[in-house]
């Protein structure tokens, strides 16, 4: 198991475990985060959207692709070394402890 430790938009903490290889959008989801994620993790919106800070952004095992790129960079909230899209982040154990933020509503 994976705990991922989740901010939440009203700036409460949450301590969520989810087994390895799961999306991290499918974890922020069910748990009622308000991640929406209305494409279902095909990337193709930016309701997933979460910034992770840091060294743990280096954790990750692929970097932001162009059609992700391309979404988080058209939101108001967009910040180039932070914002990911949850579903494009499949949770490994060296993503253990993950701290992370969930973006603001557009």
């Amino acid at each position: 198991m994976i705990q991922v430790i989740a901010t939440d938009r009203a700036g409460q903490v949450h301590r969520l475990q989810a087994p390895v290889g799961t999306l991290l959008m499918e974890v922020l989801r069910d748990a009622d985060l308000g991640v929406e994620a209305v494409c279902g993790g095909c990337c193709a919106c930016a309701t997933c959207h979460v910034y992770i800070a840091g060294p743990q952004m280096k954790l990750l095992t692929a970097e932001r692709g162009q059609l992700e790129s391309a979404l988080v960079g058209s939101t108001d909230v967009f910040r180039e070394f932070e914002s990911r899209l949850s579903c494009q982040v499949e949770l490994r154990p060296s993503l253990d402890k993950l701290v992370l933020q969930i973006a603001p509503e557009e």
